[in-house]
């Protein structure tokens, strides 16, 4: 009776702690030579499978056994000025890749939705602005970080940049807003390929962007 009572003991503990966030990384929807052309199969396999999967297992110890466990990424992010550096830099890295894979695609000619593309006109004045704006925003970031096409809490989109693994969920951040669009511009992103020359990876990244996906992301940002 003792070891029936141990065993449901056992599965109520495994079953609680599952509840926990305990943040996995989402598997690769294409080939990691799928994106030749504009990203390289090599970057592509280092960049997942070491440098953002290093972020996602390291931000799962950061939180362990803390009040974080039990939280999603977004609500560990709004509230990252209250947490160690560990969290804010894993759990950004977690976040941000787990984005940036999904917004690429080997599909060619994807465009905004009508309702993007006429945000887009609206705030920039055409697709082609937005994509100089974005990387102006890239180019111009001293160091490690990203540039983001984001919605703001008015439901307005803007471009910014972010050091290192920070995002525009956090806190910390002077624009603040749901991102819907990321490009990582840590050198691991594109140096093999292009080595120093960032502009040229930012110029040939709009080839491989998943405007479905961005489009998705810009609808259910409004819905906030």
């Amino acid at each position: 009776m003792n070891i029936i009572k141990t065993a449901v003991f056992a599965a109520a503990l495994f079953s609680a702690q599952a509840t926990f966030a305990q943040f996995k990384q989402t598997a690769l929807p294409y080939a990691y030579d799928a994106l030749e052309g504009a990203i390289d199969a090599k970057t592509m396999e280092i960049h997942y499978g070491k440098h953002a999967a290093a972020y996602t297992t390291n931000l799962n110890k950061a939180i362990a056994g803390t009040p974080a466990e039990s939280k999603n990424i977004e609500a560990i992010l709004a509230t990252i000025s209250t947490q160690p550096a560990a969290v804010r830099n894993n759990g950004g890295g977690h976040y941000n890749h787990e984005l940036f894979w999904t917004i690429l695609t080997p599909n060619k000619g994807t465009k905004p939705s009508p309702q993007l593309e006429k945000a887009i006109i609206n705030t920039f004045g055409s697709l082609d602005a937005l994509k100089e704006k974005i990387n102006a925003a890239g180019a111009s970031r001293f160091g490690s970080g990203w540039a983001w096409l984001a919605v703001d809490k008015d439901g307005k989109l803007f471009v910014s940049s972010t050091a290192n693994q920070d995002n525009p969920l956090m806190d910390v951040v002077t624009e603040k807003g749901t991102p819907i669009l990321g490009l990582d511009v840590w050198e691991h992103a594109y140096y093999l390929r292009y080595q120093n020359k960032r502009v040229d990876y930012l110029t040939s990244i709009w080839d491989i962007v998943n405007w479905d996906e961005v489009s998705k992301r810009y609808e259910k940002a409004l819905k906030k």
